[in-house]
């Protein structure tokens, strides 16, 4: 069954004044943080500043009042910095809008379907290597504005950015460099300073360099791109609200963009609210938590805005300033929509250029870089190397879908390698039984090949399609024609449709053969596949044996003798 249940209706019965003033000046404090962090990145995904102030607005909202968790911001993140751009390079920006609203009722979809635990099954190394690999993308896009190159439009796909590049490194800006670097050292150095100095730490470091870069830039008049110049601004005004303009043409073409931004979404939005949990000793509802991430990207397009997530830095900043319920979430967005109905015509003097500074720090702060270190990588296997290194490598030369596509792949098959290893079958000496003497004395009773009468093995691990081959070979190896094969199922923990089915085979040649298969001490899932299969019936139930000393009792009738056998 589908359940909807905002976090935020378990925190409003006994909701206090107390609760607030923490909700309040968290949300406050988030507010005045998006605002350079919206900008930055939506200029960075080829949108407009309006576009990422909006998306912050609608989408943290809705992202806290729906929400799974107690402390998730929502909103424009870097991680998606260069999924946006390529969409608005390739389709355009109205498209881009409709890929987001399709990536919303993925979404929705997904935590209606109860399908958001199922983004934990994405590997660690997968994780970090797209991480990294769209901390690389992101840094490669700020080069232009960091240097202020003249390069009409940045090319999509990774070659043909570093082409540009290159070949616009003759048209260096010095005035932008100089702000641009200015507004690095500074942002850097608040930063580090903030740590120490308890007023600095009120005052986010993104926002002080913008206020500082502005106000410098509205006094002295920098000769360096502004959001005026490029953009004429930030309207003063609630932006119009409508659907965007879908051509049915062109919907089966978004399908792959909508897949990748409501893939990269589910699992930046979790991530983020796992490591909140940790935070306020507390626990998200990841089904939930996706609806509430479909919901706002399905409506942020309404307003102009485009795809948001989670976002880690803010909700952290949140959690540390005193956020303790989806309140401070939703007051975050309303300041937001305060500052742009009160302050928007000053923005027209923030510099490029310092926003540009914002999304490197972001950048190089979001990679785990020591996870691409020798030093680290030595203390794993091969197989953990292979999967991070070509999930980073893919993301930043190609795109993050091929990306995690691949690792997947890589790590499923690792996977079965490992398991069909730990998967394997022994032949099991019948002397270690009491009451083995009267085995010992059937099985001198060969046939004129020499192969005794009764052989017994002992299955260890999954016998699923990854390891069928090892049942495959059993009787292979061995020569001889007994009248009873026993195949002992302690150690087998699990069965799949194919490991049935080479149960079912061995049991048909065997039976070709005159030789007698029977099973012995099934656990519960076997025991279960085996009998909903009707398996056993074939078999016959009198083949079915509760542990191996019945088994083996069982055997010595099917010959005619009967001596008392007792398992060791």
């Amino acid at each position: 069954m589908i359940r909807f249940h905002p976090k935020l209706l378990d925190t409003l019965p006994g909701y206090n004044r107390s609760a607030f003033a923490g909700d309040l000046s968290a949300g406050i404090t988030v507010g005045v943080l998006a605002l350079p962090l919206a900008m930055a990145f939506a200029i960075a995904s080829g949108m407009s500043p309006a576009a990422g102030i909006w998306t912050a607005i609608v989408a943290g909202f809705l992202v806290a009042a729906l929400g799974g968790s107690r402390v998730q911001i929502g909103g424009p993140t870097g991680a998606f910095i260069p999924i946006i751009y390529v969409i608005v390079v390739d389709h355009g920006v109205q498209n881009l809008l409709i890929a987001t609203m399709m990536s919303g009722v993925m979404l929705l979809a997904m935590g209606a379907f109860r399908l958001g635990s199922m983004i934990r099954f994405i590997p660690l190394s997968v994780v970090i290597g797209f991480t990294n690999g769209i901390a690389v993308v992101i840094f490669i896009s700020q080069i232009k504005d960091f240097l202020g190159l003249d390069i009409a439009q940045m090319p999509g796909e990774f070659f043909g950015k570093m082409e540009a590049l290159a070949g616009a490194l003759d048209t260096l800006h010095g005035p932008t460099v100089a702000v641009s670097v200015a507004s690095l050292a500074v942002l850097l150095a608040w930063n580090r300073q903030a740590k120490r100095v308890a007023w600095m730490r009120r005052l986010p470091g993104p926002l002080a360099v913008l206020v500082i870069a502005t106000a410098i830039n509205a006094a002295v008049g920098l000769p360096v791109d502004t959001i005026g110049s490029r953009f004429g601004g930030i309207p003063q005004e609630l932006p119009t609200i409508g659907l965007p303009a879908i051509s049915l043409g062109t919907l089966g073409k978004l399908v792959a963009p909508a897949l990748t931004i409501a893939l990269l979404g589910a699992i930046e939005s979790l991530l983020s609210a796992r490591v909140a949990d940790n935070q306020i000793d507390d626990r998200h509802d990841p089904n939930q938590e996706l609806m509430a991430q479909g919901a706002a990207n399905i409506a942020a397009p309404l307003f102009g805005g485009f795809a948001a997530t989670g976002a880690i830095a803010r909700t952290a900043t949140n959690v540390r300033s005193g956020g303790r319920t989806p309140v401070a979430g939703m007051i975050h967005a309303l300041v937001l929509l305060a500052i742009v109905l009160v302050a928007a015509p000053l923005a027209a003097h923030i510099p490029l250029a310092t926003l540009s500074a914002i999304v490197v720090v972001v950048a190089v702060n979001m990679g785990e870089w020591h996870a691409l270190a020798w030093s680290e990588l030595r203390r794993y296997s091969n197989n953990y190397r292979v999967i991070l290194l070509a999930t980073f490598l893919i993301t930043v030369v190609f795109d993050l879908t091929l990306a995690v596509e691949i690792g997947m792949v890589l790590a499923s098959l690792f996977f079965i390698y490992r398991m069909s290893d730990l998967t394997r079958i022994e032949r099991l000496p019948l002397e270690r039984y009491r009451g083995y003497e009267h085995l010992y004395e059937l099985e001198t009773l060969t046939r004129p090949d020499g192969s005794p009468r009764i052989q017994a093995y002992r299955l260890f691990g999954s016998l699923f399609f990854g390891a069928a081959n090892k049942l495959e070979a059993l009787l292979a190896e061995q020569p001889g024609h007994p009248d009873v094969v026993i195949l002992d199922m302690e150690k087998v923990i699990s069965i799949d449709t194919t490991g049935l089915d080479i149960l079912q085979t061995l049991h048909r040649n065997l039976g070709k053969r005159g030789i007698t298969l029977m099973l012995c001490d099934l656990n519960a899932q076997p025991a279960s596949i085996v009998s909903r299969s009707g398996f056993s019936e074939k078999l016959g139930e009198h083949n079915v044996a509760p542990n191996m000393n019945e088994a083996l009792a069982r055997a010595q009738h099917i010959q005619g003798r009967d001596p008392e056998v007792s398992y060791a």
